[in-house]
């Protein structure tokens, strides 16, 4: 059988990947899902394995072997030179005639753009920024933790507010609500229990990223502590985006400024006030707004613009989605 499809777009995160065949003229074909990508716990094939499973339900369901181009946007891409280890493991699987891997937030940027321009900033478990250009320009970050310079995220903040809580408990920092909140959050009666469940493995590592919505309650409810951390955050946000508007030459045009991630799409007040508050000032003509489309969308998209799809296909395939 030749190839009867045009992209294979894939959206693979930590915890699950996305996978969509998309017709040259935009038209969705199939779509799946499966499990998370993490090539740095697992090791590349078998991280690339995974995406295999997603990918070949999909090209089953829409009676291709393979398509013109695959468009992988893939988490723990991190570098340039990630990117291209793991774009020779997912060409060397035969799915496309061409492949491009990128870091999975430039799908959410070109998600929720309808030209490959703007900058996207993402807040999930950690925070990413990237910028791209029509002409293939774009702006990134290292983005992986505390050695490239990062702050924040869900995980960030989850470790900042048990610091200050554990701080405020024995008196060597400033009194918060937080120290009170976060062992409540687990029902236990102190921050000294919860720094002993946490030490010994009686709560796990990854629960620890449900006290950023606890964060934020507590910032809600007026805690000068909490609040500092949630004005830090956006100021790191507004940061970001300045930067890579400015290395994009977009500082002083119209642009957009996307916002993607859990933490940044759960549309806290004070986060948002705030963001769109710095970005008036440092970058006036930006235009910041939430991204609500799915990522496999901006997978797609940038598969789309590197075939050179036809007039209409775009808006087709994000009209399929949107509905």
């Amino acid at each position: 059988m030749g190839v009867i499809a045009s992209v294979l777009a894939i959206d693979a995160g930590n915890s699950k990947t996305d996978v969509a065949v998309i017709a040259a003229d935009g038209s969705l074909l199939s779509t799946a899902r499966g499990g998370g990508f993490q090539p740095p716990v697992v090791g590349v094939e078998p991280a690339v394995d995974v995406l295999a499973d997603a990918v070949g339900r999909a090209l089953a369901e829409a009676g291709a072997e393979r398509v013109e181009h695959v468009s992988a946007c893939l988490a723990n891409a991190d570098l340039p030179v990630e990117e291209r280890e793991l774009e020779a493991a997912v060409h060397g699987r035969g799915w496309g005639r061409t492949t491009e891997v990128r870091n999975d937030t430039f799908a959410i940027l070109r998600a929720g753009v309808d030209e490959p321009r703007g900058v996207a900033v993402v807040c999930g478990a950690g925070i990413n920024c990237v910028g791209m250009l029509p002409d293939g320009r774009t702006a990134r970050f290292p983005a992986i933790g505390r050695i490239s310079g990062d702050w924040g995220g869900g995980g960030g903040l989850a470790e900042e507010a048990l610091w200050c809580a554990a701080r405020a408990e024995d008196g060597r920092g400033e009194a918060t609500a937080l120290a009170r909140a976060l062992p409540a959050h687990f029902g236990l009666p102190s921050m000294y229990a919860l720094i002993e469940a946490l030490h010994l493995g009686r709560i796990e590592p990854v629960r620890r990223h449900e006290l950023t919505p606890v964060l934020f309650a507590t910032a809600g409810a007026g805690d000068a502590v909490a609040r500092a951390l949630v004005d830090r955050l956006a100021d790191e946000v507004v940061a970001m985006s300045t930067v890579a508007l400015g290395r994009l030459g977009l500082l002083e045009e119209e642009a957009p400024v996307l916002l993607g991630g859990s933490v940044l799409a759960a549309r806290h007040p004070q986060l948002d006030d705030r963001i769109a508050t710095l970005l008036a000032v440092r970058a006036p003509k930006a235009a910041p707004r939430v991204v609500t489309a799915p990522p496999v969308l901006g997978a797609g998209l940038l598969g789309l613009d590197h075939v050179s799809a036809p007039p209409g296909a775009h808006a087709r395939l994000r009209a399929q989605y949107e509905a």
